[in-house]
C-alpha cells in the first residue's frame, strides 16, 4: 500500500505503507512528516481530505489534527468516494503500466511507481481537483449514484 498526497501547488513523495497502518503510524509516519509541512506550504485555507478508514478516524488522529491545527474534511460513513485521489491512482498506474515492463521485484515497482507519480502533469492534478464542485454537483443530482467521475 502507497499514501501520497496532492494539491494545485504541490504533491507529496509516496509513502510505502509496509504492513497495517494503525492510528498511530498514521500520526507519526505520515500526517506529521509529510501532510503538516504540505499544508503549512499552502497555506492556511488547505484542508485535508482523507476517507473514513479507521486509520485515519483514531482518537489518537483526530486529537493530533486538533493540536495541529489541520483543516479536515469529513465524509459521511455511507458517501460516495469523490476523492480525486482515486483518479491520481488510476492515472499513475497506467504509466506504470505503458512506460515499463512487468517489476522483477518489489523495489523496481516501488521505483517505478514513485518515478510515475512524479511524472504525472501539474495540469492533470489542477484539473482533478478544480473538478471537485461539479463532481460534488452531479452527485446531488443522481442522490448519491453512479456518476461519470
Amino acid at each position: 500500500m502507497v499514501w501520497g498526497g496532492i494539491s494545485p501547488r504541490l504533491r507529496t513523495p509516496l509513502y510505502h505503507v509496509v504492513g497495517n497502518l494503525t492510528g498511530v503510524r498514521y500520526q507519526n509516519e505520515i500526517l506529521q512528516p509529510l501532510v503538516v509541512p504540505a499544508l503549512q506550504a499552502i497555506g492556511p485555507r488547505a484542508i485535508l481530505q482523507d476517507d473514513n478508514a479507521p486509520s485515519h478516524r483514531s482518537a489518537a488522529v483526530n486529537t493530533f489534527i486538533q493540536q495541529a491545527r489541520v483543516n479536515g474534511m469529513l465524509w459521511p460513513a455511507n458517501s460516495p468516494d469523490l476523492n480525486p485521489i482515486e483518479h491520481m491512482w488510476d492515472e499513475r498506474c497506467r504509466r506504470v503500466q505503458q512506460h515499463h515492463p512487468p517489476p522483477a521485484n518489489l523495489g523496481q515497482l516501488l521505483q517505478w511507481r514513485q518515478q510515475e507519480w512524479s511524472g504525472v502533469p501539474r495540469a492533470f492534478i489542477c484539473n482533478l481537483i478544480h473538478s471537485m464542485r461539479q463532481r460534488c454537483v452531479e452527485c446531488l443530482a443522481h442522490y448519491g449514484g453512479h456518476t461519470r467521475y
